[in-house]
């Protein structure tokens, strides 16, 4: 008995082949509107406004983490330490210097009056990136001022709790896999799965910080799952092109050889400007993404009503 084999059509509109061009064409349809929302947008404009009170407010930002790892059992030096495969030599030798000078200081000054000002400063950054996020979803602030800036406090105070729980997973979680395997007598296979663990909960709570951020920051309402795509790009995508800057600086001494002793200062300049962006560009994803599901339902309905009064003018006539 043979058996003829049916011939593959191309052109079928279930064809595997045809699902896939379908899905090309889609894609770069989409990578298309959201440049060119980039553009309209001015986004690298935007990424050099946030930076610069990105600039004013992250020294006062790693005080406060400095104020708040005195609880703890970490050191500035510990938490620097977790950045070191993400920065460039010379911003990790800045910033060491930086965090070396505060820590020389006494722990009540740290923890005095003051610091309430550190946070007020440390916002700032915050803020920027409000007028960033709205600029994306092309909406105007009407918010009070006072509301704006709990949310900045709120933000800036969940961005170091998520900082100091991160590199609690990441630094004490060899000496908590050490504690269970050596009382629970676990197997070798545990000490991978929980090396995997360790390393995802940090990445994890980055793109729940991001998805909260796109959440309540746009003066607009937005679902959980409006803001997956944005979160997920900004979480991915600055890890990304910071370990990129982070081997071409390293490397390649670009800037080192131009800047000379302010080398460090420029490259966490630029290595600032370029998170900026990459986190806006999050926000017009999202956007991207709305705004095309509304002009995909309303030109549906409008079809679909279309549809209806041609048939109803068809049983008229």
């Amino acid at each position: 008995m043979k058996f003829k084999l049916k011939k593959f059509n191309s052109d079928r509109p279930e064809s595997f082949r045809f699902k896939l061009n379908c899905s090309l064409n889609r894609f770069l349809s989409f990578i298309k509107l959201v440049y060119k929302r980039f553009l309209n947008d001015d986004v690298p404009a935007l990424g050099a406004q946030v930076t610069y009170y990105l600039v004013l407010s992250f020294f006062p930002f790693l005080i406060f983490l400095l104020a708040v790892l005195s609880y703890t059992p970490f050191t500035g030096s510990d938490i620097l330490g977790g950045f070191s495969r993400l920065l460039p030599n010379a911003a990790y030798n800045l910033l060491d210097e930086i965090i070396n000078q505060a820590t020389g200081a006494k722990s009540k000054t740290l923890l005095s009056f003051s610091m309430l000002a550190t946070i007020w400063a440390a916002s700032n950054g915050i803020s920027a990136f409000i007028r960033g996020i709205n600029k994306a979803y092309d909406q105007k602030e009407s918010r009070s001022f006072w509301r704006i800036k709990a949310m900045s406090i709120i933000f800036t105070l969940a961005i170091a709790i998520v900082l100091v729980f991160s590199f609690f997973m990441l630094v004490l979680g060899e000496m908590l896999w050490r504690f269970a395997f050596n009382y629970f007598e676990l197997s070798g296979a545990f000490r991978n799965g929980w090396n995997i663990i360790r390393h995802l909960i940090p990445l994890f709570t980055m793109f729940i910080v991001f998805v909260a951020a796109y959440m309540y920051i746009p003066n607009r309402s937005m679902t959980f799952k409006e803001t997956i795509p944005g979160a997920l790009f900004s979480t991915f995508g600055l890890i990304l092109i910071s370990l990129i800057f982070s081997y071409c600086v390293n490397n390649f001494g670009l800037y080192t050889n131009t800047y000379g002793s302010i080398a460090g200062i420029i490259i966490l300049l630029i290595w600032l400007y370029w998170s900026s962006i990459i986190i806006i560009l999050g926000g017009e994803i999202n956007a991207t993404i709305r705004y095309n599901r509304k002009d995909s339902i309303k030109n549906r309905n409008e079809e679909q009503t279309n549809q209806f009064k041609g048939g109803k003018n068809e049983q008229l006539s």
